[in-house]
């Protein structure tokens, strides 16, 4: 008994300091252009991620790249600073080294508090992991 709790705990100890190493993604840069907002390894254990999205936060469009092993993108949620949030079903396999169609913000160029992924790393002979990259799209419309 006394070694099946101790099990338990390590178990809910190593999750607890894996759910926050994620670090927040900081945008320093106002350009117009595709910016990495962040990026993630993501594998079996998990089915969801998230980015959390701080300073020059403005995007209009985001795409997803994958390194490593393919993914099955199944759906998003956008947070925007406003408050609201933009559900979004993706439904799309994203190929080792490849990147997922653009997806559109919407309302055009808004500031994103976070983007939350969930999806499905696809079996593979290794068990290997992927690395998810999110990319946004700044158009500085609001600027012209």
């Amino acid at each position: 008994m006394k070694k099946l709790v101790t099990i338990v705990l390590i178990a809910i100890l190593g999750n607890f300091g894996t759910a926050f190493a994620q670090k927040p993604a900081i945008i320093l840069s106002d350009k117009t252009g595709w910016h990495k907002i962040g990026k993630v390894t993501v594998d079996f254990s998990k089915d969801r991620d998230q980015i959390d999205v701080l300073g020059a936060d403005r995007f209009a469009k985001i795409k997803f790249k994958v390194e490593k092993e393919p993914i099955d993108l199944i759906s998003l949620e956008v947070y925007f600073e406003s408050g609201d949030k933009q559900d979004i079903v993706v439904n799309s396999k994203i190929k080792e080294a490849g990147e997922s169609e653009v997806i559109d913000i919407k309302g055009g160029e808004r500031s994103l508090k976070k983007i939350v992924f969930v999806y499905k790393t696809l079996p593979n002979r290794k068990d290997k992991k992927a690395k998810v990259e999110v990319w946004g799209l700044k158009t500085n419309t609001d600027k012209k």
